[in-house]
């Protein structure tokens, strides 16, 4: 094969799969590391990608874009819906009475499906949902067998989180039983990130608070690096998507000790 129909190759499957792995492309056409590395050098030169860290991702994804709420909630919205499904099992089996959720498409999927249905604990005492999210408070507000906590600070429109040391502060100070916390991105080596600093510190004062951490999103923030990492793997519990991490990710997470459901 020709490098120019290699190259070609390479960009339809980015395109495609939004991620490849060097190594996995190197085994794929026969080729060694070295002439990967200048197919994708050729290839981010007329723009089909952008080069990271083990291999390349397609060109629109930056490591600090993000898009708002309303377009987030639009994409892969029967994967969220599965993840948030088998979520929504976990807080069940687990019994938990107090427990954060966080700003997100996929968790507010995990709100959604809390309305009209018996969220009551044994005994008839209500769930806590403990949240920095607007829309999902407002959702959650008057839903029988909820009782809500809204965490506050500064509003961040784009994702209508708040944000600032305001909430981070209040995070610190509890002791949920669990924590559903969402990612822009999860990678084996880099942890869980979000384009945001600011939100990035409320996250992280939320995982470390949480008895349980029970991450979502679906696969196409799998083997992603975007620019603030809040997480590293051994620090969640459980990991919910809609498809198998690949192979060096799934190891990571073997050698975490994190749980993973594949909804």
């Amino acid at each position: 094969m020709f490098a120019e129909e290699r190259q070609e190759e390479i960009a339809r499957h980015v395109a495609q799969s939004r991620r490849v792995n060097g190594a996995e492309l190197a085994k794929r056409f026969s080729v060694t590391m070295e002439t990967v590395r200048r197919d994708l050098a050729v290839l981010e030169k007329t723009g089909k990608l952008r080069r990271v860290h083990g291999g390349a991702v397609s060109a629109d994804q930056s490591t600090s874009g993000e898009q708002g709420i309303d377009s987030r909630q639009r994409i892969n919205a029967a994967e969220k819906r599965r993840i948030a499904a088998a979520t929504l099992d976990v807080l069940d089996d687990s019994g938990a009475g107090a427990v954060v959720l966080d700003a997100g498409s996929t968790v507010e999927m995990v709100a959604d499906l809390l309305l009209n249905r018996d969220n009551g604990l044994s005994g008839g005492q209500e769930r806590l949902i403990i949240t920095h999210a607007l829309h999902i408070a407002a959702k959650l507000a008057d839903t029988d067998g909820i009782g809500l906590e809204l965490v506050g600070g500064r509003i961040r429109k784009l994702t209508w989180a708040a944000t600032g040391a305001r909430a981070s502060q209040h995070y610190e100070q509890l002791r949920p039983d669990i924590a559903v916390v969402g990612c822009n991105g999860i990678h084996a080596q880099f942890g869980l990130s979000t384009p945001d600093p600011i939100e990035a510190v409320v996250k992280t004062a939320i995982v470390r608070g949480a008895r349980r951490v029970v991450a979502v999103c679906d696969h196409s923030k799998q083997d992603r690096e975007t620019l603030m990492k809040f997480c590293s793997l051994p620090e969640i519990d459980t990991f919910i998507t809609d498809r198998a991490p690949g192979v060096e990710l799934s190891r990571a997470l073997e050698e975490a000790n994190v749980e993973v459901i594949v909804a």
